[in-house]
């Protein structure tokens, strides 16, 4: 990919009709060095949030070795690009040919599990292996979570005790994890589920190795901006030394959104404006399908190379490039009111849930991609690292 200092020199030696993905492994890196250094246990990247090979390098070059994996493309992802990283199947339902691949092709030795069911699953296709690690997910309440995920997985904490029996004999190390909900905003929720699996611990008189925090830390968007993510891993922390496990006892979480949404913003060209609707080349079924069929808010900011844009704001809403009628963002989305044919709008904090939601329909979606070296906007872990002021943005998605 070609490096640009920023999406203005980007533009003005790029000619695509492609949205464009300005990469910054620079903020990618920055995330992960955070949590390495203040998350006192280890820290597994959930590929699912962004795939992409320069991500992926990204983060291994600084220091995050494992990786949270929930399928075999995405392994193979993974041992391609970082051939030396420990991998965990952390998708709690598989099928037995990916439990199969993943052990004896890739190396795999951490599987999670939330039913009985799916533990015989793995210990069949294993053949009854010794070296497993087990990690239970329980189900919680993802109150406090701007985008709760509960409901689809998760062991019901009437059956935890008896589930965590089950694997103990076949477990070389045995754990247990939650997911607090996508965009967690309250530190404490984390607090609250890990006392709660210390009382199931006791129930189930079972010696536990592990507690997977998952993810759900959160980054700012206009909108939602998380408190101090300093207090995040204090919090979890404290609550970690109440369970009162054995010293040996291993603490981990899962970030995918935390770790690579400040690494990607999108470029997407102004192809016509009709009254109060701006049609642009990307959309919701591109890396905006958040931001139209969750209604997730982004920074948003006019570039214009040929003069200067309108002071003045007004509300729009922006059509995406396909012929189907969903694909829309309703907003309202306030950008200058002399918005025109040939303008770009950046939309900023797209580097989770962005490029990997990407579909191809009606021939739309792919991003040309190019790396870029500025710090557009406030980043939750080096507030003062912002080169922009707050009137280079818009309006939030």
């Amino acid at each position: 990919m070609s490096t640009f200092d920023s999406p203005w020199d980007l533009i003005r030696q790029t000619a695509s009709d492609r949205p464009i993905a300005c990469c910054r492994p620079h903020l990618v890196r920055q995330a992960a060095k955070w949590f390495l250094s203040n998350f006192s246990g280890e820290t597994l990247y959930a590929v699912k949030a962004n795939p992409s090979p320069w991500v992926l390098k990204t983060l291994f070059e600084a220091g995050i070795t494992q990786f949270d994996t929930a399928s075999i493309p995405e392994m193979e992802l993974v041992a391609e690009h970082c051939p030396d990283a420990q991998m965990h199947f952390m998708h709690p339902v598989k099928s037995r040919t990916a439990i199969a691949r993943a052990y004896f092709d890739f190396g795999v030795r951490t599987f999670a599990y939330d039913c009985q069911a799916e533990l015989d699953k793995i210990l069949e296709v294993t053949g009854q292996a010794r070296d497993l690690d087990l990690i239970l997910r329980v189900g919680v309440s993802n109150q406090g979570a701007e985008m709760p995920i509960d409901g689809k997985f998760g062991a019901s904490h009437h059956d935890v005790p008896a589930l965590l029996m089950a694997a103990r004999p076949n477990a070389r190390k045995l754990g247990m994890s939650f997911h607090p909900g996508s965009q967690c905003m309250d530190p404490y929720a984390w607090s609250v589920h890990m006392d709660s699996l210390s009382r199931l611990i006791i129930d189930g008189g079972v010696d536990v190795d592990i507690i997977d925090v998952g993810g759900g830390f959160p980054v700012s968007y206009p909108g939602m901006e998380p408190v101090a993510l300093e207090r995040f891993p204090v919090v979890i922390q404290d609550a970690f030394d109440r369970m009162g496990l054995s010293r040996e006892a291993e603490l981990w979480c899962e970030p995918g959104r935390a770790l690579v949404a400040e690494g990607t913003s999108v470029l997407t060209h102004v192809d016509l404006v009709r009254g109060n609707a701006v049609y642009i080349n990307d959309g919701a079924f591109g890396t905006l399908y958040d931001a139209a069929h969750c209604k997730w808010p982004y920074p948003t900011r006019l570039i214009r190379n040929d003069g200067e844009h309108s002071p003045r704001l007004k509300a729009f809403k922006l059509f995406g490039p396909t012929c189907d009628s969903a694909d829309v963002i309703t907003g309202p989305i306030f950008l200058p009111e002399d918005i025109r044919e040939g303008d770009v709008i950046e939309i900023g904090t797209l580097g989770a849930y962005g490029v990997s939601m990407q579909t191809r329909f009606n021939g739309y979606g792919e991003t040309l991609d190019a790396f870029a070296l500025d710090t557009p906007w406030q980043s939750v872990y080096e507030p003062r690292a912002v080169q922009t002021t707050k009137a280079d943005w818009f309006s939030t998605i």
